[in-house]
């Protein structure tokens, strides 16, 4: 298997994994944020669950559908962090047009969007430059 589809089951995974230590009560505060950091609601938790889907779904469909899926997600994963780093909310989730922009402590505003702006950031990296060597033949 490529690299680059290795990279699509890895983000399945952690997107998966994601998801579900949003529901281990001992990773919430007595406020119920998650890490203390901030809540994740439907909308966050279908947009990680989508993202892992795609992403197993791509890895396992074939090379092209990988690199597209990182090509496409990369982007837009990342511009999300940007926004949210910035406002407090973003946009693939609706939160920025849910609740507008957020007021939080630098701490939260950086800690929360930094996960999306690394994964949006290594997903641009195998999309575009990773993804431009050939894939080896299995």
């Amino acid at each position: 298997m490529d690299q680059v589809r290795r990279f699509g089951w890895l983000y399945f995974a952690g997107f998966m994994l994601v998801v579900g230590i949003g529901y281990v009560p001992a990773f919430h505060d007595a406020d119920g944020n998650l890490f203390g950091l901030f809540k994740l609601d439907l909308y966050d938790d279908s947009l990680h669950f989508f993202s892992g889907l795609w992403a197993g779904i791509a890895a396992w469909w074939s090379y092209g559908a990988a690199r597209t899926y990182f090509r496409l997600f990369g982007p837009l994963y990342f511009a999300d962090g940007v926004m949210g780093l910035f406002l407090g909310s973003g946009y693939l989730d609706g939160g920025i047009f849910l609740y507008g922009p957020v007021r939080l402590s630098l701490y939260a505003h950086v800690f929360a969007n930094l996960p999306h702006l690394v994964i949006g950031g290594v997903a641009i990296y195998v999309g575009y430059r990773l993804a431009r060597r050939p894939a080896i033949a299995p």
